[in-house]
């Protein structure tokens, strides 16, 4: 079982609905050259590849999609070439495995409502399409599914024809919408799903979207999947990522090895390419380092929302900071020391166990001004003289009792930390 949360690329931040085969080759080739290295390995297509006119983050109500005979959709020939022939995405996977990465998909819960319309075969059962939908059961943001009623016969036959085929293209991560936050009505559903991805014969991480996640459902989603969205759609917006804060110190204590609270993808460079070509993040260099401090420490996935191969030398000092990801990698007991206003601005402290000995420590500065704040290093409860990293400069520090630190606005510092007693 893996103890480090997923570390990708997703194509929704960029593309929308419209993603296609040359953007996902482009960017697989930029990550096995530039950030393999270092962790990142998931290539991600999102919502709508089997959409023939998919455009832009914009869903075409009841568009035609791309479907097999039995009920299944399959990729838009027209914005994936390699899977004509009934290929599917076992050829884009192949080249993306080629690469030394992992290949994964978005899909929506439930069963295409054209194939309940059209009362199409199920794989591995004499149960039709329209006998196993739940058509009560619709997503309110997108048209293209209805349920599919665990209590009828075919509904399971259903879920492991799909999984089947998607272990037939070699697909390595399945993100699951429009199931995480519709608990409890959609429950058993879930369950059944969970229950035929983990049967299919091929090993596959399970994401569930969209937030936010129900607390209360913690340890079935814990059961059930590997990450489970805590936030709506997260855009570079500051009251979003503030937000984020809240979230993470009430899912903090569900992190663990296999199981991971998601705090979304990291917008970060060249967003909205579907717009705007010269689209950016809005979010300050100072934000970007306190977003990727906070998932870090926080142990969230961490899947990237840019085009890769816009990015700059700032956003790629983000992604190859091996500090900073060796925290996200080993940090354990992770949680929210305090939350205090201090001459004005607000600071936030977090502390975890490093998996190697010693700890890390993070100091947020969500005010609107630069400040310098002492913290009491008791705490940390790590002891009264610590020998510390700064990770994002490098710089070494030795701490008696208590530290000041100084912390820019919308800015954070993390620390790797070693008792001196």
């Amino acid at each position: 079982m893996n103890n480090t949360s997923p570390m990708g690329w997703n194509s929704w931040d960029c593309y929308g609905a419209a993603v296609n085969e040359d953007i996902i080759r482009q960017n697989a080739d930029f990550m096995a050259k530039y950030l393999k290295q270092y962790g990142w390995e998931y290539i991600v297509v999102d919502i709508q590849w089997s959409a023939p006119n998919a455009k832009n983050h914009e869903y075409d109500p009841f568009t035609e999609l791309c479907m097999d005979e039995y009920s299944r959709l399959i990729p838009a020939e027209n914005r994936f070439p390699s899977s004509a022939g009934g290929k599917g995405f076992a050829p884009l996977a192949e080249y993306v495995h080629s690469l030394g990465l992992k290949f994964g998909i978005h899909i929506m819960r439930g069963i295409p409502r054209q194939a309940v319309h059209r009362n199409t075969k199920i794989k591995g059962t004499d149960r039709t399409a329209r006998e196993i939908a739940k058509t009560a059961s619709i997503c309110a943001w997108n048209t293209d599914m209805y349920g599919v009623d665990p209590e009828k016969e075919g509904a399971r036959a259903y879920y492991d024809s799909i999984f089947e085929l998607y272990a037939s293209w070699g697909v390595d991560f399945i993100k699951c919408d429009d199931i995480a936050r519709e608990l409890p009505h959609e429950e058993g559903e879930l369950i059944m799903l969970s229950e035929a991805l983990h049967g299919c014969g091929r090993e596959m991480i399970l994401s569930l979207s969209p937030g936010p996640a129900l607390l209360e459902k913690a340890e079935l989603y814990k059961q059930v999947s590997n990450m489970w969205r805590i936030t709506d759609d997260f855009w570079d917006k500051w009251e979003l990522l503030y937000a984020m804060f809240e979230r993470a110190e009430k899912w903090c204590t569900h992190s663990g090895a296999g199981h991971w609270p998601d705090a979304d993808m990291l917008p970060i460079g060249p967003i909205l390419q579907d717009y705007d070509k010269s689209s950016r993040t809005k979010f300050t260099q100072n934000e970007q380092m306190t977003m990727l401090t906070l998932w870090s420490i926080f142990r969230s996935p961490l899947m990237i929302g840019g085009e890769m191969t816009g990015f700059d030398e700032f956003t790629m000092s983000l992604l190859t900071n091996e500090g900073i990801l060796k925290m996200h990698k080993n940090a354990r007991h992770s949680h929210q020391v305090w939350r205090r206003v201090i001459n004005g601005n607000e600071y936030i402290l977090w502390t975890a166990a490093d998996s190697e000995g010693g700890g890390y420590f993070a100091l947020f500065n969500a005010g609107d001004n630069d400040g310098c704040v002492k913290i009491d290093l008791a705490d940390l409860e790590a002891g009264e003289r610590l020998s510390c990293t700064e990770l994002w400069s490098g710089e070494k520090s030795d701490f008696d009792r208590t530290a000041e630190i100084s912390v820019p606005s919308h800015g954070a510092k993390a620390y790797q930390f070693e008792n001196l007693q």
